[in-house]
């Protein structure tokens, strides 16, 4: 039955290809080159090589690519003809240095449901307003009035999972990452709508890589009419603050930075933007506190250091007279737990590589790229490089006692595009470590090994636990 369902498979890739070829770029519809593509193979027509890298580990695809081929390669997947390179040098081009020449893509049912005007889709002036308005509500002046209320809600998280057998703590952390994200797009004002929000998002996420065909009964239909309903309750929301006479100037969140008299953005744009942060914030910081919570366990001389950081930073305030919750200035003294992210961001690379499409005939390396092409940087072969990271695959926080080279570490990306929240990222995986470590302990259950794409990088199963308190 094996080679029955290879076929099936096949089939429905091809399909799905053709669907999507009207669309889409391939090598026959490119000029001549003047210079040489890159080394690789484009594979079948359509299909290309799309079953080779989905039916094993991509991480096998990936490096067997390299080793054959060198940092760069091009290959066919999905019906898109990609460049792929995995090196810093190769990186910084695409990311930063000609960044103009490689504008974000993402698949077209991505796309509709975060909305057109959503900051990932866009380049030039109107990105970077976008970026500025972003990172306005995400500096730390903004980030460190949010401590407080970042821990409660981590500390509600932990109490949840306590006492019991976690089936999927990544299930777990993912409402824990969405809370923060309503905090810190809407502040308290919003309570009133949070649930609802809630409900409409996780059907809304369920369709994000699906094929976009609008008929009833398909997920993407279902999707799309969960994205019509978030509409209507942000479009709410903006009533309700125009209602209070906002100002901007009172709130020190996202909306707030959004709504702004001079800034003039439509609610459509504010609204495909606040999806689209959601999105961002959601899934990678639960990701990252899942492999954090794995690699502790795995390593309980990293887990004891931590928690003796943890512990000093409360003896330290019950000297200083300052008993209580966390502040700003206690986050910014977790030295090693901060190496413990930076470690994990490197070793699981929830990232493995970003999409960015070429907007004109490009030439790098005595290659060219075509116009129209898919370019990969393939951020996890980078981070897993051992002339970069030695012994690549053991988890080693000392590592990052030192800098590291530019364009070595990319966990949060590089360039015009890379992640503006994360600061917020880190305070929310802080407060939650800080109160993990000191309160809780943990073993892991089932098979420790594997890793599942979906797609982030997961440990198998999203990582069943055990949590009890100390």
């Amino acid at each position: 039955m094996e080679p029955f369902f290879m076929a099936l498979i096949l089939l429905a890739i091809y399909l799905i290809c053709a669907l999507l070829s009207p669309f889409l770029t391939s090598e026959r519809r490119c000029p001549r080159p003047k210079l040489p593509l890159p080394p690789g193979t484009l594979g079948w027509p359509y299909v290309g090589e799309t079953f080779q890298l989905y039916s094993q580990d991509p991480n096998i695809f990936f490096a067997s690519k390299v080793k054959r081929y060198g940092p760069i390669f091009k290959t066919h997947i999905l019906g898109c003809p990609c460049v792929m390179v995995s090196s810093p040098e190769a990186a910084k081009f695409v990311l930063v240095t000609k960044s103009h020449l490689f504008k974000p893509t993402f698949p077209a049912s991505k796309e509709r449901m975060l909305g057109k005007q959503a900051i990932f889709f866009h380049q030039g002036p109107y990105h970077s307003k976008l970026r500025k308005l972003v990172l306005r509500a995400f500096m730390p002046e903004a980030v460190r009035s949010k401590v407080s209320d970042v821990e409660s809600l981590a500390i509600d998280c932990l109490k949840s999972m306590e006492g019991r057998s976690i089936d999927n703590t990544f299930l777990e952390l993912k409402t824990y990452s969405f809370n923060v994200a309503l905090l810190s797009i809407f502040g308290k004002d919003e309570m009133t709508y949070r649930e609802d929000l809630k409900r409409c998002y996780y059907i809304l996420e369920k369709g994000y890589n699906s094929m976009p065909i609008n008929l009833a009964g398909t997920l993407f239909h279902k999707s799309m009419r969960a994205r019509r309903e978030l509409g209507q309750i942000l479009a709410k929301i903006l009533a309700t603050r125009r209602q209070r006479k906002f100002q901007h100037d009172q709130h020190h969140d996202l909306l707030s930075s959004f709504m702004g008299d001079k800034e003039s953005l439509s609610d459509e744009q504010i609204a495909d933007n606040i999806i689209g942060v959601i999105f961002a914030a959601r899934d990678t910081t639960a990701s990252v506190l899942t492999w954090i919570i794995k690699y502790l366990a795995e390593n309980p001389t990293v887990l004891q250091a931590v928690t003796e950081e943890q512990e000093a930073v409360i003896k330290s305030k019950g000297e200083s007279g300052k008993q209580g919750m966390l502040t700003w200035e206690d986050t910014k003294n977790m030295p090693l737990t901060s190496r413990v992210i930076q470690e994990t961001l490197r070793v699981a690379s929830i990232l493995s590589f970003t999409f960015r499409e070429a907007v004109e005939d490009v030439e790098y390396g005595g290659h060219l790229i075509p116009k129209g092409w898919k370019v990969l940087p393939l951020f996890r072969n980078i981070h897993h490089n051992p002339e970069i990271f030695p012994e690549p695959e053991k988890f080693d926080p000392s590592r990052f006692e030192i800098a590291q080279k530019p364009n070595t570490f990319l966990a949060f990306g590089n360039g015009t595009h890379s992640c503006p929240g994360n600061e917020l990222a880190k305070l929310e995986i802080l407060a939650l470590l800080h109160h993990l470590t000191t309160k809780y302990r943990w073993s892991l259950m089932g098979p420790l090994d594997g890793i599942q794409y979906g797609p982030f990088a997961l440990p198998q199963n999203g990582l069943p636990i055990r949590l009890f308190r100390r």
